[in-house]
């Protein structure tokens, strides 16, 4: 894992690029603040999750729905928002209070909404540069999907320490796409 640590970063650095490039003015911490939350992600891990391969599942996240380099630069903050939106709601329930480390997650919490303010911020300015329909009902529709199917199971196996692991594990992953 201490191997793959560089590589997850730098793909996680890499996720936001598109946006500034395309226009949107975000602070100069946004790439800081992103690295923060992966990391914050990467120290919340409790358990091996070699204990939990028999609770592993495929959410199925839509990659190809939401490829930030493919949209307009309204487009690629609204979908940030949406993907960071429920990721926020998630360690903000009564069952993510008792299940991690209250400091990590109240760190993650600050750095999540962070960043979707300065999403909310970015989505402001750059609707008003752009004068193109936002076309985010797939990726939003895709969205909601993948994070109901992350919901039920952690409802469907009672919010067990593996649920748990697993869907941090699954939350990382999708962070850094």
């Amino acid at each position: 894992m201490a191997l793959l640590r560089p590589l997850l970063t730098a793909m996680v650095l890499c996720s936001f690029g598109p946006v500034a490039p395309l226009g949107c003015h975000l602070p100069q911490n946004s790439l800081l603040l992103s690295r923060k939350t992966f990391e914050v992600l990467e120290q919340m891990k409790r358990i091996s999750p070699v204990l939990c391969l028999k609770d592993r599942r495929d959410f199925q996240f839509p990659r190809e729905m939401v490829k930030l380099s493919q949209m307009q630069k309204t487009q690629a903050a609204s979908v940030l928002q949406m993907l960071l939106q429920p990721i926020f709601s998630l360690f903000n329930t009564e069952q993510a209070t008792a299940a991690w480390n209250p400091a990590l997650l109240r760190e993650l919490r600050t750095e999540l909404l962070l960043q979707l303010q300065n999403l909310s911020t970015c989505l402001v300015q750059v609707t008003r540069e752009e004068k193109s329909v936002l076309k985010t009902e797939g990726p939003a529709l895709a969205l909601r999907r993948y994070f109901k199917r992350i919901f039920l199971y952690l409802e469907e196996k009672q919010y067990s320490d593996c649920a748990w692991e697993i869907v941090r594990q699954e939350i990382t992953r999708a962070y850094s796409s």
